[in-house]
């Protein structure tokens, strides 16, 4: 099957490279060694957890609001989010002198509204089921220029930048494991790797209890799932549903999906706080989380997983890591 031509290609990828050097963390890739059940798997981490705000975001936003025309940009930014991509666009706002207005479910974690607000930008809180229509009411009332979380093809450009840096550091390496929420970092990913290393193995991660991607595989269309199931899973970052555009290039460029449970999310948290000395948010923490329930499932060869996000509640991160100190 023949991919759409409206999908995001290697040529976007790098122009989004280009747009953003010197503004984002060139993040390494970490050996876990602690993590290899098998040698022909050995696990490397991809810590997006060192950005700047604290996570992968900033690579789309800074893209997206880069490519804006300074008369949109003047009028403002807008955006909705549960918190990385919300401090992102607040940052990537300051950075080229704009205001920023940032709708956030009022169920977000308090440490990410802060954080967003020490960046500069102004917080709505609304219903988690109102965030999308809020947006639309503000740029139909003041012509806010809208930056989408992920379903744009600016942001999944510039979350590609990611792929291009795995392949880079680890040209051998055969799977790379994604998290997976709107979907736009594991499009951004799939379509780097997968143009450099066209056998490598690109799979979405995400909750069970948050698994409308694996849903829509199984069927073979997308699905979407109301936000009362979505918001049972701890991982906040990965509670929406993959978008029309992620989709597409989903259907087209990953090669499966592997679901965890919310006790395995919890379990890497804190494994990666201990051994690794990185700290990962739940939905940072879900495609490590999916090495050490499927590891024996992948195929031979390095596996990197992107630790996409470290922004979370020290009172949860405490907890999380006294749970393996004790075990």
């Amino acid at each position: 099957m023949g991919e759409r031509q409206d999908l995001v290609g290697l040529a976007e990828v790098r122009a989004a490279a280009e747009r953003i050097d010197g503004r984002v963390v060139r993040t390494p890739l970490v050996p876990a060694p602690w993590a290899d059940h098998d040698p022909t798997r050995p696990l490397w981490l991809k810590p997006e957890n060192l950005q700047v705000i604290g996570a992968f975001k900033i690579r789309g936003a800074l893209n997206a609001a880069g490519s804006l025309a300074e008369a949109e940009r003047v009028r403002g930014i807008v955006t909705h989010s549960s918190g990385n991509h919300a401090q992102a666009v607040a940052m990537a706002a300051r950075l080229f002198g704009a205001r920023a207005y940032v709708v956030m479910p009022d169920t977000s974690p308090p440490v990410k509204v802060a954080a967003t607000r020490a960046l500069g930008g102004e917080v709505i809180l609304v219903p988690p089921a109102e965030r999308e229509s809020r947006v639309a009411e503000l740029v139909a009332a003041h012509g806010y220029a809208y930056v989408p979380p992920f379903d744009d093809p600016r942001i999944i450009a510039g979350q590609a930048t990611i792929g291009l840096e795995i392949i880079a550091d680890l040209p051998e390496v055969a799977t790379v494991l994604v998290p997976v929420g709107g979907g736009g970092l594991v499009s951004g990913v799939a379509t780097a790797v997968k143009a450099l290393r066209p056998d490598a193995r690109v799979m979405a991660c995400e909750p069970e209890l948050a698994g409308d991607l694996a849903e829509s595989m199984r069927v073979g269309e997308r699905r979407t799932w109301p936000v009362e199931r979505t918001y049972r899973t701890i991982a906040d970052a990965l509670r929406v549903c993959v978008g029309e555009l992620a989709w597409e290039h989903v259907r087209a460029r990953v090669d499966g999906v592997l679901t965890v449970s919310d006790d395995a999310i919890r379990a890497a948290v804190g494994s990666l706080a201990v051994r690794s000395r990185l700290v990962a948010e739940p939905g940072g923490a879900v495609a490590t989380a999916a090495y050490l329930a499927h590891a024996a499932d992948l195929p031979a060869g390095p596996v990197v997983a992107v630790v996409s996000g470290g922004n979370i509640e020290p009172s949860l991160l405490a907890e999380l890591v006294g749970a393996v100190g004790s075990g």
